[in-house]
């Protein structure tokens, strides 16, 4: 019943990628740098067109800097800013049609200009209050438009380039490959997950005797003991939870002694290909002390379940995965992410393992390796996947300690200060960690048109007319070019609804954790969870049911004060600008509402799309031929080829399945079989029959060639699927003023158009 090694490394058409995982490309040669970094160029060295040298980009970036400074300090009338603000736009379409990566560059600093434009007429004109009142609040929404914009701006410098790394090869003769631990760290996630990860960890194609799986358990459980030798994994344990995960993998690597480890979170199944297209980095570059790959998850997360289900939006995680995390290492900046990476012991070793000063120990500990000189990686190969949070409130519960983790670091640790890193390192790490402080700006952002509206407090000393010809170009080219940046990782006004959700229970975190970064405790997050029915969480959205009836409340007042009372061309002109600010507002915190429609999930294993070849064998010998549409851990579902007698439920059958050279025979019970579509359960009689199954699902280098396989961005489009979204929530409210809402019903359990630019989305960790 152990998993034994096959040795089917050997059988791998070529071992340096070809024909076992189409990411690394065809035309992958060892021996050509240009091959291993794209236009063989280093990170940190722009790609520039031939006839322009050094000496020419640094007299190119001078001008441009004095051009825009010009620029954003020359006084303008009205009607002049309007004029600049058309022709900026009118640049940017034309430019915006040619995919060159200096035009790009080109319209990032047109975008930083009109920004900086904005925040230099905010700061010089428009700070004249007539209250004490106004003037606090004035200065509050100002702060959190420098932040808003600064966070911008250096969102652009640090992903102006992708560094799109390749695999690397080994060394030819295995036997020179070093010994490699993989550590599976483990709290309170229940067997049946944990399970999937070992088999799948322990199936990798490496030499069996130079790799150790390694489950560490801190729920000290005794069927996790007896699983770990019936496989053959090793087992490590320890007598408390200090420092929880940090801790953990610590305690683990006091005991063993492995040149490498590799870390999955429990949840994170590797494919076989892992180490081989990993390691070559490692072993090729001593310098280089990491090397990361994707969390991709093949679980919809809460924001695609409840909210985007039926259209086609990127995950909030791919944004980080498939863009900031590659620019990252573009500066050689790229940091651990907690699980589906390789690192060095011997660097390990020098900072005294996993750092413990703070519960986001993988950016901490990257951090630290950095300051010391080490170099990291990243691939933009997906190689392992796990499950996404399957509610709401998990995953508002898991971005609180996000939140956490990286203020503690700008608190305790700041990437500004301190010696070892680069320039562009400091950018890096200091956007991750001090983006965490968007709740607050995003609160702001919310309600201030309310002061107006509610209040009468007017927190921007100028006209709406002046307000609308600074502001409006400085949105629109910001996010023009955000989307033309980010592509098909993140779709237009998602990181809005992203926000908006976290936003006010995240301001308390970021409040306590800036006054006492000591405090603060790991916290787990749930894994495999069933939703028998579907509910309104109210728990995880009530603040922004009040947010939502506050702003209703305000665009209420806004349009009758318009409608039904004579007022001053000044005034109707501030109550129109405040309540379309309010409603766009409202628009964000109705689709956070939304999120909170949890919908029915009762389906124990998550079925994927996967179109291959089969063969089906009946208990008398009879074989024929199908072709998968679908499997998951539960079972598989198939279109028979051949000929097939009348096969009723529960009829045992083998199910043969193509891993690469080889055939996994696995035992499964029939549950329908119609019109030549065959539904089967897998029924394993061993654990190397559980572990075939495993391998069939999850071992194939290319289950996740489409992580990234959404359509580019469409600013419209985007905004009208936002608007779809929204509606799905007034169809549950109607359902359950009818009564239908069924059992559980009631749970118990871009930019809001204020003048500032869209933050940079967090750094989607997964952990």
């Amino acid at each position: 019943g152990s998993v034994v090694w096959r040795g089917t490394w050997r059988n791998r058409p070529d071992r340096h990628g070809r024909g076992h995982d189409p990411h690394a490309g065809d035309a992958l040669n060892p021996h050509d740098p240009s091959d291993l970094l794209p236009r063989g160029r280093r990170g940190g060295e722009l790609p520039a067109p031939p006839w322009l040298g050094k000496t020419g980009q640094i007299v190119l970036a001078v001008v441009g800097a004095l051009l825009v400074v010009s620029v954003d300090t020359v006084a303008l009338d009205g009607q002049d800013q309007v004029v600049f603000a058309i022709l900026c736009t009118f640049i940017f379409l034309v430019l915006n049609r040619f995919k060159d990566r200096w035009i790009t560059i080109v319209l990032i600093t047109l975008s930083s200009a009109v920004s900086l434009r904005y925040i230099f007429w905010r700061t010089t004109e428009t700070l004249h209050f007539g209250s004490l009142v106004g003037t606090v609040l004035g200065m509050i929404l100002l702060v959190a438009e420098l932040y808003a914009v600064m966070t911008l701006l250096l969102g652009y410098i640090q992903n102006v380039c992708a560094l799109e790394r390749k695999p690397i090869p080994l060394p030819d003769d295995p036997a020179s490959w070093p010994n490699v631990d993989i550590y599976i760290p483990t709290y309170v996630e229940p067997l049946s997950i944990v399970e999937t990860t070992v088999l799948a960890a322990m199936e990798m194609d490496w030499p069996p005797d130079k790799m150790r799986v390694w489950l560490l358990d801190d729920g000290r459980r005794e069927e996790f003991r007896d699983f770990a030798e019936r496989c053959g994994c090793g087992y490590i344990t320890r007598p408390d939870n200090r420092h929880a995960k940090a801790g953990n993998l610590n305690n683990a690597m006091r005991q063993t002694d492995a040149e490498f480890i590799v870390v999955f979170d429990c949840d994170h199944v590797p494919t076989r290909g892992f180490l081989q297209l990993t390691m070559g980095w490692v072993v090729a570059e001593p310098q280089i002390a990491m090397v990361q790959t994707p969390h991709h998850f093949y679980s919809p997360d809460p924001f695609q379940r409840n909210l985007a289900a039926g259209t086609r939006v990127p995950p909030e995680g791919n944004l980080f995965y498939g863009l900031i995390q590659d620019c990252n290492d573009f500066w050689n900046a790229c940091f651990f992410c907690g699980s589906c990476g390789v690192l060095r012991r011997s660097a390990l070793d020098q900072i005294g393992g996993f750092a413990t000063e703070t519960v986001t120990e993988d950016a901490h500990t990257m951090l630290k390796l950095h300051r010391l000189g080490w170099q990291s990686a990243y691939l933009r190969l997906p190689l392992a996947a796990g499950l996404a949070t399957e509610q709401l409130r998990l995953h508002i519960r898991q971005r609180t300690r996000w939140a956490r983790g990286m203020i503690q670091i700008f608190r305790t640790d700041n990437p500004l200060l301190g010696r070892g890193l680069t320039f562009m390192q400091r950018v890096c790490y200091f956007q991750a960690s001090s983006h965490f402080f968007f709740s607050v700006p995003r609160v702001i952002f919310l309600g201030a048109p309310l002061a107006f509206l509610l209040a009468n407090i007017n927190l921007i000393a100028a006209s709406p007319v002046a307000i609308t010809a600074y502001a409006l170009p400085h949105i629109i080219l910001s996010t023009a070019v955000n989307s033309r940046m980010h592509g098909r990782w993140r779709h237009s006004f998602w990181n809005e609804i992203y926000e908006t959700v976290l936003a006010v229970f995240l301001v308390p975190t970021t409040v306590v954790t800036v006054l006492t970064p000591q405090r603060g405790a790991f916290n787990v997050t749930a894994k495999g969870g069933l939703v028998e029915a579907g509910f309104f969480d109210i728990g995880a959205v009530l603040p922004n049911v009040v947010f939502g009836a506050l702003l209703l409340i305000g665009v209420v007042r806004g349009v009758t004060g318009m409608l039904f009372f004579e007022q001053p061309v000044v005034i109707f002109q501030a109550l129109l600008l405040n309540s379309i600010w309010a409603s766009v507002s409202l628009l964000a915190v109705l689709a956070a509402l939304a999120v909170g429609r949890e919908t029915r999930q009762t389906r124990e294993s998550t079925r994927l799309s996967f179109r291959g070849p089969a063969e089906v064998r009946l208990a008398d010998g009879t074989r024929c031929g199908a072709v998968v549409a679908d499997i998951s851990e539960g079972g598989i579902r198939m279109s028979v080829t051949g000929a097939l007698p009348a096969l009723a439920a529960t009829t045992p059958v083998d199910l043969s399945l193509a891993v690469g050279e080889e055939a996994l025979w696995i035992p499964g019970q029939v549950i329908d079989f119609t019109a030549g579509s065959l539904r089967v359960k897998w029924t394993p009689n061993s654990l190397q029959d559980r572990a075939n199954v495993i391998r069939a699902i999850f071992g194939r280098a290319d289950t996740w060639l489409e992580w990234g396989d959404y359509p580019s961005d469409r600013p419209f489009t985007s905004f009208w699927h936002v608007l779809v979204s929204i509606r799905g929530l007034f169809r549950f409210g109607a359902r359950l003023t009818r009564g239908s809402g069924g059992p559980g019903a009631a749970g118990t359990a871009p930019p809001s158009p204020p003048p500032a630019a869209p933050a940079a989305p967090p750094p989607a960790r997964r952990r």
